[in-house]
């Protein structure tokens, strides 16, 4: 659990310096703040923002060219890395022996979950229609923005409220988790970055099974019966990660002309990678042990992608105080209130009508903290406010929303006093 504490605290470090900076900037001085974040790397380029032909030209909707910009390589190449990451931990927890979202030990958390993301819609899109037509039309594509949790932000939280050692802490790591993988869907179904154009997805298909076959299955095969694993081997310390970087550039490339978000092109390519047999937990400590070839690209990436998230931080969370509007509320409403009535509710029908119970040493009372403090959205909130509209008011003031549902930290610590949670140092 030591480890857990280091790596979200460095991920969460630089991406709030990045973001303070970004705000302070974007004060001060928003005209440079937007030059820089639209900063051109290469028009003409063959990723990147796509400008489409005009009505009235013989391939009008269809893509002219595209930009690669500073704002595109971060949010849509680069993120890519971090999507991985979040979908390795996603991979692991549901597929592998003792994987955390196995069994009827994850069943009350994730139907938490559920509750955890319909009651911020409910309350999100409920509230725009009481506040009229108009500005329901303006930030009905939002939806989706209240419903993510940030995981690093949480767990950090989680741990101040109810102790390291406390049995809600893993209860709420678990329910992060799942939000991450049905926040991964959503953006892939809900959120194209252009026009649809599925039959790409089949570049994405086919280098994922082909590096799946020809590296992983293929050698293993080979060496079935075989102790020493020879042809496994060599396969893994010669060829090492780079058969899946091809593969993964491949599967990027097919999700961005297929219009699905490119920042999620690594998903199809992270279960083909040799991984352990078992899970041993979320960011478990034991992990770092561990040889498999899928555990030592994320820690090959941990740096890298603290980097990703600094700047990640600097080119969305610029937004003017000035822009705080309608969506500001909203969304933070959806967190704030939503989340966790939702979790509330739905943790307590899997714990008593459905019979899941919760862990030993939680109160039901204790799911509401956990909903307050997964109220903190930040980092996927952002993500989501920047592609559900288009750059302008309404996406700063979605954008605010999600900076401001820092408060749930602070609402957390008081609802835990409140609540007298039983605090377990360790």
């Amino acid at each position: 659990m030591y480890r857990v504490w280091n790596f979200l605290a460095n991920y969460s470090i630089l991406l709030i310096l990045g973001a303070l900076i970004a705000l302070v900037w974007a004060n001060l001085d928003p005209a440079g703040y937007h030059h820089f974040v639209g900063f051109v790397i290469w028009d003409h380029a063959p990723i990147g923002h796509a400008h489409l032909h005009p009505e009235g030209h013989p391939l009008a909707g269809q893509v002219a060219h595209r930009t690669l910009t500073l704002h595109y390589l971060v949010n849509d190449l680069l993120m890519a890395l971090f999507f991985g990451i979040a979908a390795k931990e996603v991979w692991e927890a549901l597929i592998l022996k003792n994987g955390s979202l196995r069994g009827k030990k994850a069943a009350t958390p994730l139907v938490a979950t559920l509750g955890g993301m319909l009651g911020p819609v409910t309350v999100f899109l409920g509230l725009a229609l009481v506040f009229g037509s108009e500005t329901y039309s303006a930030v009905a594509n939002g939806w989706a923005i209240p419903t993510a949790t940030d995981i690093a932000f949480s767990y950090l939280v989680g741990r101040m409220v109810f102790g390291a050692g406390h049995p809600a802490v893993r209860f709420l790591l678990l329910l992060a988790i799942a939000d991450d993988a049905a926040g991964l869907i959503i953006l892939a179904l809900f959120y194209p970055s252009a026009e649809l154009a599925p039959l790409w997805l089949l570049l994405s298909a086919g280098a994922a099974a082909g590096v799946y076959v020809l590296f992983n299955w293929l050698p293993r095969m080979r060496d079935r019966g075989n102790q020493a694993r020879p042809t496994s081997t060599w396969v893994r310390k010669t060829l090492s990660f780079w058969p899946y970087l091809i593969a993964g550039c491949l599967s990027w490339y097919g999700f961005m002309q297929a219009g699905i978000h490119p920042a999620l092109g690594l998903l199809p390519i992270v279960p083909t990678i040799p991984h352990a047999d078992r899970a041993f937990g979320l960011f478990s400590e034991a992990e770092q042990y561990l040889t498999d070839l899928l555990n030592k690209i994320e820690h090959a990436l941990k740096h890298p992608v603290e980097i990703i998230l600094f700047f990640f931080g600097l080119m969305n969370a610029g937004v003017e105080f000035s822009a705080m509007g309608e969506a500001t509320w909203l969304v933070l409403a959806g967190l704030l209130i939503g989340k966790p009535a939702g979790i509330l509710i739905f943790g307590w029908i899997a714990a008593k009508p459905l019979g899941f119970g919760i862990p030993q040493g939680m109160r039901m009372v204790d799911l509401l903290v956990i909903g307050c403090v997964a109220a903190i959205g930040f980092t996927v909130s952002l993500f989501i406010a920047s592609v559900a509209f288009e750059v302008g008011p309404v996406q700063d003031a979605a954008k605010m929303g999600a900076l401001f549902s820092f408060s749930a930290a602070v609402i957390a610590l008081i609802v835990g006093k409140l609540t007298r949670v039983q605090r377990h140092p360790v």
